[in-house]
């Protein structure tokens, strides 16, 4: 009993990192957080760990000022302190060397093993995803990364989650956009996903930190408005304390009870949802009591309800009816003294370690005492995860599967349970009709659906579940399906995935004809006359991109929704043009040249390269050069790839043989084409130097304070230490790159720079 209670640790709601703390000070404390719980007192994988991530980050800052050291050992603080095993450990410590520093994952594969690697290269790759975009296709294409990572090994998101944690603790130091951005993807993705995986420690204060940034006014009310009454809250809840103790103890019931006020953002969400101020808020105070055994959970509530008066509606029974994360708990809001409401909570030590930790709580790669691993109930955890992985198979729409997603990941739905005729429990999300309920039983019993009773009685389709209700659907053979008005009233995103896989195999026929209404209707929005781009070689190109059997697929695909008939279209009308430009013959384009009164006039534009005077004509920049605006150029008549520009001084046509040079042509810019700042032009540069630590970061900063997009960097170092940096760039003019190579002449150790000619 005492090793279980030492095992029980309160959840801190905020715990702000100490500033500038010593590196050494701070492993020392990793250490005592896996002496806790590890079984084996060899750690030496862990301190060759924090050795190796010393030394590769040893000359690099935080945004605070501290030793960057401090954010790894702070995440492996974070992983030990959910219990997870040494890899977990060692890959937070080694989270961010592939990133920001020169090691590679070979060098951690060699040093390590190649799981670490895995792990390490699976958060790297998490790193560098963007999930604020406002592009619906790129935020959904790393969201199929994320969780196809987390699908390979758990762990990656479980570090993914405690790197986010003790980065949202430091928050206080980045630009406040960059806070509210972060704080933002954290509300809509990472707690949510912490959520999914029952770690409510992690997610608890992924909440109230998002809270602090994204409503910062909300945030200090509350904890003004609670500091406020702390000394009579905390009175309340130690005279709660001593009277449930006293009582528990005398039916012989041996428990840990302790008292604490919700964390801010669960009383926020409360506030919101209700449309109450803080003072109408019921339980806002939580007892929580712990016990050894589940008979000894229902009898303390007996206890409980005998004491105080319980809110009617009130009580849930999460032990009977587990949380999809296999939460489990009795929950109950009495009235205390004085009229005030509080809630109590009573788990057995188990569930209560499940609760806190989730997933993590009986982890599949931790050893046990014995040194065999532990594989308990895992897997029913990871169900969820298994739907997405179904979800991203199914879907093709990008839009669709963003909605689902966000709809399952909703931080504000709650869970009803309902009873099939023969007694099974189904969890369904609040607001589910018996729609939902049949597609929760097969999907054959959805489509086949005809009607529904509700505890013995007939009811509308889109009644809405209440707890605790007996359903019963009533199927027919002579159903026709599915309608579509089901996908407006049913609530799980199971039964609109089901739904609309119906209409996808079922209705093909239906959706072709509907495929081919819509792309008729989008031609004569745009005036284009759609036999000229039908062609079966545009068709097959369509077909092939986007991976579909025949041309009816796709436009059964416009028809459900799954492609967009401008897609279609923008891709036919590409194919004909590329077709078009090519019929223009090398001749015709030097007789065209040859014929204007004035030399071609060369810039870029929203729909590509243009030369005035010549039309129809393939146009393309040099990569051998990367000509941009104020450099002098000339064209090059190409063997059937059309007019080619480079730079006066590129070594390809300073070398060029004399039979090839009848093919240039003269060349400028066109008037504007200098100022335009929305055009930018590939440019790419040799940098020369003395090799030493820190000269990347000193470049990169200085195209980072002129807003300029690197597209490729590339560094070779000599025996010598001469180091030879070649940087590509997306620039505005030559002016522009002058400038920006004078500021980098001014950088430490740098010898030389020169753009490159070819």
């Amino acid at each position: 009993m005492e090793e279980k209670k030492e095992e029980i640790k309160n959840v801190q709601v905020i715990k702000p990192e100490n500033e500038f703390e010593n590196p050494a000070e701070l492993y020392e404390k990793l250490k005592k957080a896996i002496a806790k719980y590890h079984p084996s007192t060899d750690i030496s994988m862990v301190e060759k760990a924090y050795r190796v991530a010393y030394e590769a980050h040893k000359d690099q800052k935080r945004k605070s000022g501290e030793p960057y050291i401090i954010h790894p050992v702070s995440v492996a603080i974070i992983l030990a302190e959910l219990e997870l095993d040494k890899e977990t450990i060692v890959a937070g410590l080694l989270h961010d060397v592939v990133e920001d520093t020169t090691m590679t994952l070979e060098d951690i594969e060699r040093e390590f093993n190649a799981e670490i690697a895995l792990l390490v290269d699976g958060v790297t790759k998490l790193t560098q995803l963007n999930y604020s975009t406002d592009k619906i296709e790129l935020q959904a294409e790393n969201l199929r990364k994320m969780f196809l990572a987390m699908a390979k090994d758990i762990r990656v998101i479980l570090i993914k989650l405690a790197d986010r944690l003790h980065n949202l603790r430091t928050l206080q130091y980045m630009k406040p956009e960059k806070q509210i951005e972060k704080a933002r993807e954290t509300m809509d993705i990472y707690a949510p996903i912490a959520q999914r995986l029952g770690i409510s420690k992690v997610k608890i204060e992924l909440d109230d930190l998002s809270l602090k940034y994204l409503k910062p006014d909300v945030y200090n009310d509350l904890v003004t408005q609670i500091e406020q009454k702390k000394t009579s809250r905390d009175k309340f809840i130690e005279d709660i304390v001593a009277e449930v103790k006293q009582h528990i103890e005398s039916a012989g019931i041996e428990a840990k009870i302790d008292g604490r006020v919700k964390h801010f953002f669960s009383i926020y969400r409360k506030m919101v949802n209700q449309n109450k101020t803080l003072d109408q808020i019921y339980d806002l105070f939580a007892v929580r009591i712990i016990v050894d055994t589940v008979k000894d959970c229902y009898a303390a509530l007996g206890i409980i309800h005998e004491m105080y008066k319980p809110i009617p509606g009130r009580f849930k029974d999460y032990i009977a009816m587990p949380k999809p994360n296999m939460y489990q708990s009795l929950h109950t809001t009495l009235i205390g003294p004085g009229g005030l409401p509080f809630e109590i909570q009573i788990r057995t030590f188990e569930m209560h370690k499940t609760a806190e930790y989730g997933i993590a709580a009986h982890w599949k790669y931790k050893e046990n005492a014995d040194g065999h691993n532990s594989a308990d109930t895992e897997e029913a955890k990871l169900t969820w995860l298994r739907q997405i992985l179904e979800w991203q198979r199914d879907m093709s729409d990008n839009k669709e599967f963003m909605s689902l997603l966000k709809s399952d990941l909703n931080l504000y739905s709650e869970n009803i349970y309902c009873f099939t005729p023969s007694g099974d429990v189904l969890n369904l999300p609040n607001g589910s009709t018996p729609i939902d309920f049949a597609y929760a039983i097969h999907s054959a019993v959805g489509n086949k659906m005809v009607g529904a009773r509700v505890n013995g009685k007939m009811v509308n389709i889109d009644y809405v579940i209440q707890n605790g209700d007996r359903i019963e659907v009533i199927t027919s053979q002579n159903s026709k399906g599915p309608s579509r008005d089901w996908l407006k009233i049913v609530r799980s995103t199971q039964a609109k995935n089901k739904i609309n896989q119906w209409f996808k195999s079922e209705l093909k026929e239906d959706n072709i004809a509907r495929g081919k209404e819509l792309i008729d209707k989008y031609c004569k929005s745009k005036s284009i006359i759609l036999s000229d781009y039908t062609k079966p070689e545009y068709i097959e190109k369509v077909i092939a991109k986007y991976g579909f059997r025949d041309w009816n697929s796709v436009l059964a695909a416009v028809g459900h929704g799954g492609l967009k008939e401008g897609q279609v279209m923008n891709r036919l009308i590409e194919e004909y043009e590329r077709e078009h430009r090519k019929e223009v013959s090398d001749e015709e384009i030097l007789e065209a040249v040859t014929n204007s009164p004035e030399k071609p006039k060369v810039a870029k534009s929203g729909g590509g390269i243009v030369v005035k005077g010549i039309h129809d004509v393939a146009v393309r920049f040099s990569k051998c050069c990367n000509p941009v605006p104020g450099d002098e150029i000339l064209g090059f008549v190409t063997r059937g790839r059309g007019i080619s520009i480079h730079r006066t001084d590129c070594i390809n046509v300073l070398n060029m043989p004399e039979i090839d040079r009848v093919r240039l042509i003269e060349a400028e810019w066109q008037t504007g084409a200098k100022e335009n700042p929305k055009e930018k032009y590939t440019a790419e540069i040799n940098i020369f130097a003395n090799n030493r630590t820190g000269i990347l970061a000193d470049l990169s900063k200085i195209t980072t304070e002129r807003e300029i997009d690197v597209t490729s960097m590339n560094v070779r170092t000599s025996k010598q230490g001469l180091a030879t940096i070649s940087m590509s760039f997306e620039i505005g003019s030559v002016d522009e790159l002058n400038r920006l190579i004078d500021k980098m002449r001014n950088v430490e150790s740098i010898i030389d720079i020169e753009r490159t000619t070819g």
